[in-house]
């Protein structure tokens, strides 16, 4: 009786396991940084107290007096001033010294025709600003459906422009009246030193 013995069983082919944790490595990694401009918060309005907006309001009606009183003077200056250069004019045409035809003629000529340029030029018109306007159609539209808090503080500010508006009209009246009263003052003179010369000339 034969034996058949069995083949021996082969060994089983190592498999390679494989490593599936993340390797190591050396080189340094870059971290990122995400910067966001941080709005800051507009600084809130200060709040005005009501009885200090309605103190304000008297004292700026208070300043547009005086500048009403400023006018007054600049007014009554400009009529003194065309009364001074009338009677320089007269003065000279009764002593016929501004028909002499000499230098001085000439000179007193001249300064009165700039002087009373300067005195027309402040006393033209100009427009003077009011508040509120009641022109403007929309002012009741607009300001009557403020509140009483908004309506005062919007009137301020009103207020304070139409205080600059004439100030610059008061300014450039005042700056004519100053260069008139200049130069009839100087014409003036020059007449006074025409008339010592004509009497110097004349006497024995």
């Amino acid at each position: 009786m034969v034996k058949v013995s069995s083949p021996s069983a082969a060994p089983a082919p190592e498999v390679p396991i494989l490593d599936n944790s993340p390797e190591e490595t050396t080189e340094p990694i870059d971290e990122v940084q995400l910067s966001f401009p941080i709005e800051e918060p507009a600084p809130a309005a200060p709040a005005i107290s009501p009885v200090t907006l309605k103190l304000a309001a008297r004292d700026v009606r208070r300043v547009l007096d005086i500048q009403q009183d400023q006018s007054q003077t600049l007014t009554t200056k400009l009529n003194i001033l065309f009364v001074a250069n009338g009677a320089l004019l007269t003065s000279l045409s009764i002593s016929r010294l501004i028909v002499s035809g000499s230098v001085f003629s000439v000179a007193e000529v001249l300064g009165f025709l700039i002087s009373f340029s300067l005195l027309m030029g402040a006393f033209l018109p100009r427009q003077v600003a009011v508040t509120p306007n009641l022109e403007d159609r929309e002012f009741l539209e607009t300001y009557l459906a403020l509140p009483d808090y908004e309506y005062q503080l919007q009137m301020l500010v009103n207020l304070q422009e139409t205080y600059n508006a004439n100030k610059q009209r008061l300014d450039d009246i005042s700056q004519s009246l100053k260069y008139a009263a200049y130069t009839i003052w100087s014409t003036a003179a020059i007449m006074l030193v025409h008339i010592l010369v004509v009497y110097l000339d004349v006497s024995p």
